[in-house]
């Protein structure tokens, strides 16, 4: 195993060698992650913005897996963060490393089943109608419909996806330019659920994901994702190989991201169309199972919308019982006969009745499990209007997610192996108290773990100021008049380049209707073009704006003047109606705790830092921060949401704030 200074040594080769500058730290982190992995002692690392943390972690990580029997294993939020990684990072680390490390180092990435194409579904080993679409799962686990589209571009997009088929190497979606719709994906594409497995696919020695199943068993390093963590950690499956070590970036993620992706649907529709196809393709009889979907749907019609506090009712509990012993039954007389060859059709329409053989079993067990469970119908789409929800005589969809992952992530990753968690934003003021008990670190039995901030080499008051519109009301649903008008009144000072980050889309789409015929500065909106190209555009127009949602408020990475002015229109505290965040404040205020601060105001707090955190990305950038809910200068929680935020130069005078911001937009 490396020493510590041979660490530091080889990241000092690494920095110099990419035209970097060493960072103190960077140093510290890279120090700090050599020793949790020679002690076994978990680490939690602040790394604020411009640390250089992916270094400060991956060369320890390749010095580790040198003599290790077991690959260390990196975890991100997002699949486009480990792409970044695998893709670019890694490579540019290893070039300039080759000669400093005693063997050749293999780096593989780890991702879900339906991110390859399926070459038995390609040769028609799968119906060609989506059946399943009412079960196909996103990417965080959370179930979909088929989006609709005109069937020509569709048909064009697999015709194209074929002829991609047979000359990629990897089968990779990522490495699919340009790309396609998901659901056109979805036609060459099998979710691990409906995979015949390598036992029974034909096809299975050039199945694209059982080789990089195979690479990722060979490597030293293996990139993965929060979800597939997930799945390992909840499910127990083998989707990663073997692993005593793992480093998980964006760490302040993994607890929405493992919940996402365990959290689970059940329907009328969902029964229904589970019966449909296992009477087509497997010859059984569904007429309980289509009786229980029915029972289903009429049990929940007229249910509010929204948590369910005391669970299922016993109307809703025996229809959910109902179709547990339909499913069983049709499951089982769907098994085929030992000599019947291998079919497609009928593996996903089993897969379905399995699904709802554990999603009901587990509706049923809700309350002993101490399982959230809520109601949800979906809204439709009414010009003039936007989003309109349904009333409720409309048949609503159960979802069941677990009230804490922190028992499950003890046990299931925790447990005999030493994690590194590292972000920007991991700690609330100093104190890491709060991520480490969602995450299981915290109670009795809990594992050893050290928490550090190694601080950042920008300096914040002098690079950036913090200013609150003290003066505005407090936020209602829309976005006030008098928002609006501060909105315009700052980009007029700044004269563009600004990143405006809304709690809503539709907020966004308001605000960008209502101040283009008020704005010079063109007004770029998230949803009319790609994020990737809207982000670009940004960044090399120095004086356009972009107004965006969530996704902006963690993603956007745009050094320089082209973003010099960040707005944020309210605190992003979950909203009131957030099942699992109520069932959660609910949970902790009844355990003698304050649910507001432990679930909203911490949750807030990280993504108001995230926000923030868009301003300066580089030891040049200059510029204002703009919150326009007062609430953070006025309630007492402000200060602390405030404790989270970059120490920036802090104001409520307005006119201090325009007068900056025309100076910055004169010299940009």
């Amino acid at each position: 195993m490396p020493s510590t200074s041979e660490v530091l040594d080889l990241l000092g080769t690494a920095v110099a060698r990419m035209g970097g500058t060493s960072r103190t730290g960077q140093q510290e982190m890279a120090k700090h992650v050599t020793d949790a992995f020679d002690t076994g002692r978990h680490l939690l690392v602040q790394a604020g913005t411009g640390t250089g943390k992916s270094l400060a972690y991956l060369v320890p990580a390749l010095a580790h897996a040198v003599n290790a029997d077991k690959p260390v294993i990196v975890s991100t939020a997002t699949l486009a963060l480990q792409s970044q990684i695998v893709n670019r990072d890694v490579p540019r680390l290893l070039e300039h490393l080759e000669d400093q490390l005693p063997r050749p180092m293999d780096v593989a990435i780890a991702k879900g089943r339906g991110n390859y194409v399926c070459k038995y579904k390609l040769g028609g080993g799968y119906p060609d109608e989506d059946e399943g679409a009412l079960f196909a799962l996103t990417e965080d686990g959370a179930s979909r419909q088929a989006a609709s589209g005109p069937t020509s571009s569709l048909g064009r997009q697999v015709v194209r996806l074929r002829e991609w088929a047979e000359e990629t190497e990897s089968g990779d979606r990522d490495d699919l330019r340009p790309g396609v719709s998901d659901l056109a994906w979805r036609q060459v594409s099998v979710s691990a659920r409906d995979c015949l497995g390598a036992q029974k696919c034909p096809m299975a020695e050039e199945c694209f994901s059982e080789m990089a199943r195979a690479r990722a068993a060979e490597s030293d390093v293996v990139i993965t994702n929060h979800a597939m963590l997930a799945v390992s950690a909840f499910e127990g499956l083998a989707v990663l190989p073997e692993f005593d070590t793992v480093i998980i970036d964006e760490a302040h993620e993994l607890q929405d991201r493992v919940t996402g992706s365990v959290t689970r649907d059940l329907s009328g529709g969902m029964v229904l169309s589970a019966a449909n196809a296992a009477r087509k393709h497997c010859k059984v009889n569904v007429e309980k199972l289509t009786q229980a979907g029915k029972s289903l749907d009429k049990s929940l019609t007229g249910v509010a919308a929204g948590l369910m506090p005391k669970g299922l009712n016993d109307v809703q509990s025996a229809a959910v019982q109902e179709v547990y012993d339909a499913a069983r039954v049709a499951m089982a007389d769907s098994k085929p006969e030992g000599n019947e060859p291998v079919d497609g059709a009928r593996q996903m329409a089993r897969s379905q009745l399995v699904y709802l053989v554990e999603q009901s079993g587990r509706l049923l067990e809700a309350a002993e499990e101490r399982e959230v469970v809520w109601a949800s119908r979906p809204g439709s789409f009414v010009p003039g209007q936007g989003y309109v929800q349904p009333d409720d005589s409309t048949p609503a969809t159960l979802y069941i997610a677990p009230l804490s992952v922190a028992g499950k992530l003890r046990e299931g990753l925790f447990d005999g192996r030493t994690v590194v968690l590292t972000s920007a934003t991991l700690a609330i003021g100093a104190a890491f108290e709060h991520v480490a008990g969602d995450l299981g670190l915290l109670g009795d039995g809990a594992p050893s773990w050290e928490g550090i901030d190694v601080g950042s080499p920008f300096d914040y008051p002098k690079q950036g100021m913090l200013y609150v519109a003290k003066h505005l009301p407090k936020p209602g649903r829309q976005v006030s008049a008098e928002a609006l008008d501060e909105i315009a009144d700052l980009i007029e000072a700044s004269d563009g380049g600004a990143l405006v980050l809304f709690s809503s889309k539709r907020a966004a789409e308001d605000a960008a209707e209502a101040l283009r015929p008020r704005l010079k500065p063109t007004i770029l909106c998230q949803g009319e073009s790609g994020m990737t190209a809207l982000v670009e555009q940004f960044g090399a127009e120095k004086d356009s704006c972009l107004f965006g949602t969530m996704t902006l408020w963690q993603g956007v990475d745009v050094p320089g003047p082209s973003c010099r002015l960040v707005i944020i229109d309210r605190i992003p505290f979950p909203r009131p109606d957030d099942p699992l965040s109520t069932a959660r404040s609910r949970d902790i205020a009844q355990r003698g705790g304050n649910g507001f601060m432990a679930v909203s105001a911490s949750h807030a707090a990280v993504r108001l830092a995230q926000g923030a955190g868009r301003l300066v990305r580089s030891t040049d950038d200059r510029g204002v921060v703009a919150v326009l809910d007062s609430r953070l200068a006025t309630e007492r929680y402000g200060g602390f949401l405030r404790s989270s935020l970059p120490p920036m130069w802090p104001t409520v005078d307005k006119k201090i704030v325009t007068g900056a911001l025309k100076r910055l937009g004169e010299t940009a």
